[in-house]
């Protein structure tokens, strides 16, 4: 049998083995840490032409990040696609691409083949995540470090979107939200992860109960182990004999505020995203969450024409002054209203 001493000994080893341990969250970080980054930003010439002044395999890529940002691109694009007028030189599929790298990345590159005549037989898009920018009109496509491939001189019209900072390449207009749509990822990749954890954020199992023994701490670690993750929603029997009332408690840890922190940064960042597209979300099928709704789509869409389609193929229309023929036309835009 253990004496007195020999259990105060164990407990104050217990004790030593077992100490309290404080730590912090990391330095406070200012929110203007950075600010200024992109006012920093140049195009490095390599010696043949202008690197871009953002990584342009990673603007085509966060594209995908937010529904809303890619679902938004898709439906301005349509709608030029949709009042577009085909040409012998521009195809409607050409147009496609080409009306595509200009909202999503912010530039727009047109190849015109020539016959050996020198007339322009056909107008072919070039991909805009590939294409570099040299001196005096020169273009390369570039595929990696090895893969590259020079345009002949003069060969090809390059549509940029202004930018405060270079005159080299254009930057999309939706740029200022690129972090709403990462932040819209991380917190959709959260909740799923969410989910999968059995549905909550993860608890703290306080335990003061002396009549606890090591060998009943070890089961019952293996039993919440094991009710944890996808398809073990389970109910947890403990048995204390002689156990007090609070003697082992489950805190949650952020699993009520989850729920509605996910619902609100879904919301701001949607809102972000819209505002950055000018897109009105009845156009963009979104279910209202009030009782007034968001106004008649007809009439959103009529406004929506007139104050962001039409200034956007004015900017395609371009082409029209490089190539010396009207290859860019567009028929009025129509609002189906239902009525026969």
């Amino acid at each position: 049998m253990s004496t007195n001493n020999e259990v105060a000994v164990a407990t104050e080893q217990a004790v030593s083995d077992h100490k309290s341990v404080a730590f912090t969250f990391g330095e406070p970080e200012s929110v203007l840490s950075a600010r200024e980054i992109f006012d920093s930003l140049e195009c490095w010439f390599n010696g043949r032409w202008y690197e871009p002044p953002l990584s342009l395999d990673g603007l085509a890529r966060s594209v995908k990040a937010s529904v809303h940002l890619d679902s938004g691109l898709r439906f301005k694009r349509n709608q030029l696609t949709r009042t577009f007028i085909p040409h012998k030189l521009l195809s409607r599929e050409a147009f496609d691409q080409y009306a595509q790298d200009y909202l999503a990345l912010g530039n727009g590159y047109v190849e015109a083949r020539r016959s050996l005549l020198g007339t322009t037989v056909a107008l072919k898009p070039a991909l805009a995540k590939y294409m570099r920018v040299g001196k005096d009109g020169h273009f390369f496509q570039v595929q990696g470090w090895k893969n590259e491939h020079a345009f002949d001189q003069g060969s090809v019209f390059h549509l940029r979107e202004l930018d405060l900072h270079q005159e080299i390449y254009g930057l999309p207009e939706w740029l200022c939200a690129l972090q709403s749509a990462l932040l819209n990822q991380s917190a959709t990749l959260f909740r799923r992860k969410y989910y999968e954890n059995g549905s909550h954020a993860g608890f703290i199992l306080y335990m003061t109960d002396a009549a606890q023994n090591e060998s009943d701490i070890d089961d019952l670690r293996t039993a919440l182990k094991n009710s944890k993750g996808p398809g073990n929603f389970r109910n947890l029997f403990v048995y204390a004999p002689n156990g007090k009332k609070e003697g082992i408690q489950l805190i949650p840890v952020s699993e009520v505020s989850a729920k509605d922190e996910f619902n609100s940064i879904k919301d701001q960042t949607q809102g972000d995203v819209l505002a950055a597209l000018r897109v009105y979300p009845q156009l963009m099928g979104i279910v209202p969450k009030n009782a007034g709704g968001f106004g008649s789509p007809q009439e959103a869409a009529g406004v929506w024409a007139t104050l962001e389609l039409e200034p956007i193929q004015t900017r395609l229309a371009l082409l029209n002054d490089w190539v010396g023929e009207e290859v860019v036309r567009f028929k009025p835009f129509e609002v189906v209203t239902g009525e026969k």
